[in-house]
């Protein structure tokens, strides 16, 4: 069977893909028809019910929960894992919903989290989340809210962290905050769906247990990343739950999507999940 597979060029989902793309682990039959693009392409694609599985924001999920279920391998989710908003000057927390921002995507989960910690901003720009560094440092914008890599370079551009908004929910919440995480359509036979998780967690188990058998292909779509950076990026977002979400990490991604005030009354949360 063949099947539309699209994840992000990141460091995470390439570590955690590695092997089942590479065919390094059985992979039961199944072909993948391979697209990979930035999280908030990936998010409009779900919308559109284009592939069969994604790499999705949580903060997309809502939109698409009638055609797509989650995974309970690959996600990421954790605690100091969360979007970071930073400036060029000095900016306090308070001046945020008076600035124009910079944000990587309408359905990213950064967004989404931003509205919970910023319900009244309303200078609101979208940029690609690799341009969102250089429209804070050019002035074009006041405040930035960055993910993936940025996290780990924005004080050596001289850039000042305003707020941290993964610690900012972990408090609100006390729970981890979940990123990102792995969809499938519900129209798919319950076979392939649980063939799929189970696929998914044997190859992150094999990219754990042999890293240097992924890194090839991880280098392969990071080639203008430091190596320390991609090495801090996949320690940072690869983690337990990746294996599995577990009771802990199901709530974590619960709690997030009802504040999110985008579920339908009429949405069988307990239908949410594979398995």
């Amino acid at each position: 069977m063949k099947l539309k597979l699209n994840f992000s060029t990141c460091p995470n989902d390439t570590f955690m893909f590695g092997a089942m793309v590479s065919n390094k682990i059985n992979t039961k039959g199944f072909y993948f028809d391979l697209h990979l693009a930035d999280i908030e392409e990936l998010n409009r694609l779900a919308e559109d019910g284009y592939p069969d599985i994604t790499k999705l924001s949580y903060g997309a999920f809502p939109y698409v929960a009638d055609k797509y279920q989650l995974l309970d391998s690959g996600s990421a989710l954790g605690k100091g894992v969360g979007p970071l908003v930073v400036s060029k000057r000095k900016i306090y927390p308070d001046e945020v919903p008076f600035v124009k921002v910079a944000l990587p995507g309408e359905r990213t989960t950064a967004h989404l989290l931003f509205n919970l910690a910023f319900p009244n901003a309303n200078q609101k720009k979208f940029y690609l989340f690799s341009e969102i560094m250089d429209v804070v440092m050019s002035n074009e914008v006041d405040v930035g809210v960055i993910i993936h890599e940025s996290r780990f370079t924005f004080e050596q551009k001289g850039l000042l962290k305003v707020m941290d908004l993964g610690n900012y929910w972990e408090k609100k919440s006390g729970m981890p905050t979940p990123l990102g995480g792995i969809a499938v359509r519900r129209d798919l036979p319950e076979y392939v769906k649980v063939d799929l998780n189970g696929m998914l967690r044997e190859s992150v188990e094999y990219a754990f247990e042999k890293p240097q058998e992924v890194m090839p292909y991880v280098k392969q779509y990071a080639q203008e990343m430091e190596e320390e950076v991609m090495l801090r990026h996949i320690d940072l977002y690869v983690n337990r739950y990746s294996l599995s979400l577990g009771q802990n990490g199901r709530n974590a991604v619960m709690k997030l999507l009802k504040a999110s005030g985008q579920l339908r009354n009429n949405f069988d949360v307990s239908n949410f999940f594979v398995g």
